[in-house]
């Protein structure tokens, strides 16, 4: 497994170069197209995999509205993203009424469909904003590397050090020891990759924006794996070898992403 995650990790590694330095514009359908996969297998998740009529039309509108969000924020502005959330609200509002004669929690559908287009698209759509910006290039690589850190720095601490537990009853194996390598693992990517990408940044604005976004990924990952544990799957799906889905993947990225793009813009 340990393999596998490093074999992807490197395959992948020059792919996600070329497309985030390309162009901006490449960086956006990049961005919709990991949006439209990951809310799939969100909706795999937390949608019945037999549902048909109405249930699937509500599924099948989120999808098809998840790389618009991107677009629109790409073109546009995030208004243009709220609008469309709305206007889904509404539809999947009104796909629900028919199913609510036979199924009283037709409305936690739309909640459930919803949320998908906030967690993931539209958290996404944040990285856009942030490599429109100043240095966006180096902005992206800078947060993919603290996130990336602390991922792997939480899974070894926790791995070979853990030993209280975390939050057991959602996540049984992550501890507390795992929590703080990762933190650890924030900073010292975050200082690290500063000196190479960012190097104007003072020091101890990039030390609070690792711990933010760090603490943000922790929380992610954590509500990731409620959905998972409710769904009875232990991996959102197979795409990456070692890593699960790319809801696996991202589920610390989601978190941080919106609070990157704040950060950025307050304390820098």
């Amino acid at each position: 497994m340990h393999l596998k995650r490093w074999i992807t990790g490197i395959v992948a590694l020059p792919i996600i170069y070329l497309l985030v330095s390309v162009n901006q514009m490449v960086f956006a359908l990049l961005i919709a197209a990991v949006s439209l996969v990951t809310l799939w297998e969100y909706y795999l998740a937390v949608f019945r995999t037999d549902a048909d009529g109405p249930m699937r039309l509500i599924r099948l509108l989120g999808l098809g509205l998840s790389p618009i969000v991107v677009w629109v924020v790409y073109r546009g502005t995030m208004i243009h993203a709220s609008l469309i959330l709305a206007v889904d609200l509404i539809l999947v509002a009104g796909l629900t009424l028919p199913l609510f004669k036979n199924d009283a929690q037709a409305p936690h559908l739309v909640a459930k469909q919803v949320l998908g287009l906030v967690y993931i698209p539209l958290f996404l759509s944040f990285l856009v904003l942030v490599r429109l910006g100043e240095n966006g290039t180096q902005w992206i690589f800078w947060i993919l590397c603290i996130v990336a850190a602390g991922d792997t720095g939480a899974f070894y601490a926790g791995t070979y050090l853990g030993r209280h537990k975390l939050c057991p009853w959602v996540s049984p194996k992550k501890t507390i020891e795992g929590s703080l390598g990762g933190l650890i693992s924030n900073i010292m990517a975050a200082l690290l990759f500063k000196l190479l990408l960012l190097p104007s940044l003072a020091v101890l604005p990039c030390i609070l924006f690792a711990l933010v976004i760090g603490i943000a990924g922790q929380v992610g990952d954590l509500f990731a794996s409620e959905f998972k544990r409710s769904a009875g799957i232990k991996d959102s799906g197979t795409l990456l070898p070692g890593h699960g889905g790319f809801l696996d993947r991202l589920d610390a990225l989601l978190f941080a992403s919106p609070l990157a793009y704040l950060l950025r813009n307050s304390i820098f």
